[in-house]
């Protein structure tokens, strides 16, 4: 087997890994395969031969969700060596439950950057590729409008809650992310090849920027209406932070990893063949 294809394989392999244990509400194990399974993609595609300045986006954007699947590992051990749980109305103040809160809105904003630089390069490898002027692309544009229509309805139920500065201030590096992943969409149709793995891969792509846009602007909501009550209202914190994940099987989150881990790799595996064929 050439090397190319051992590391694709054992990328799907660690994927699909990553998906089990998620299933399996084994959080440390889902992190660390899905960490591997980006080194071994990363891997593949250096190995590959394509058009220079493809291959280099795709690379780049490759290793940088592998730099975000790391930290988001690091800092898991990190809680799980450490505070393990933290509940208010149990020795911990409310101003030090809300100081652990923001800090773990601090680092999904971190990650959430790192996710929009990947993306960032991913589309630009994607958009280096010749154009072949196919019907198709217009398929992907409906597609990445229709896309845009929902996120941009199921975002904005937000805007009236919330500051909306507030709110964008924290949560717009996820919000660049998805709105790169669906343009790139929208014109990949035009400089895909035969078999559609790059609009595919783009397309899932834009499913997990738009989740995790919606999972940052969830819990910095969550953090403002416990931080800044409205007058009047007495609130009782009740929330708790912690490594272990409740309940088995865990179906929805195993999707929405298969989802993350899918599309990168089926958008860097058409870049590359498209490059190929152009």
């Amino acid at each position: 087997m050439r090397l190319p294809i051992g590391l694709l394989v054992a990328s799907v392999a660690a994927g699909l890994l990553s998906v089990a244990a998620t299933l399996l509400a084994m959080p440390a194990a889902s992190l660390q395969f899905g960490l591997v399974s980006l080194l071994a993609l990363l891997g593949y595609v250096l190995a590959n031969r394509g058009v220079r300045r493809v291959r280099w986006a795709v690379a780049a954007g490759i290793g940088l969700l592998a730099v975000v699947a790391a930290m988001r590992l690091f800092w898991y051990q990190e809680q799980v060596d450490g505070a393990g749980r933290l509940t208010y109305g149990q020795g911990v103040s409310k101003t030090a439950m809300l100081a652990h809160w923001r800090e773990m809105i601090d680092q999904e904003r971190l990650a959430a950057l790192g996710l929009a630089l990947g993306v960032l390069c991913l589309a630009a490898g994607a958009l280096a590729l010749p154009s072949r002027g196919r019907r198709r692309g217009v398929a992907t544009t409906v597609l990445a409008l229709l896309l845009l229509a929902c996120f941009g309805l199921n975002s904005a139920r937000n805007f009236g809650r919330y500051p909306l500065l507030d709110l964008l201030g924290t949560v717009w590096p996820a919000l660049l992310a998805a709105l790169v992943a669906m343009g790139a969409l929208a014109l990949s149709g035009w400089r895909a090849d035969r078999r559609w793995l790059l609009p595919v891969g783009l397309f899932l792509l834009s499913l997990a920027t738009a989740r995790a846009y919606s999972d940052l602007a969830r819990v910095w909501s969550g953090w403002w209406i416990q931080a800044k009550p409205a007058d009047g209202v007495v609130l009782t914190l009740g929330v708790m932070v912690s490594t272990s994940t409740e309940g088995f099987p865990q179906v929805s989150r195993a999707i929405e990893e298969a989802i993350a881990l899918a599309g990168p790799g089926l958008a860097a595996v058409g870049a590359l063949r498209s490059s190929r064929r152009g």
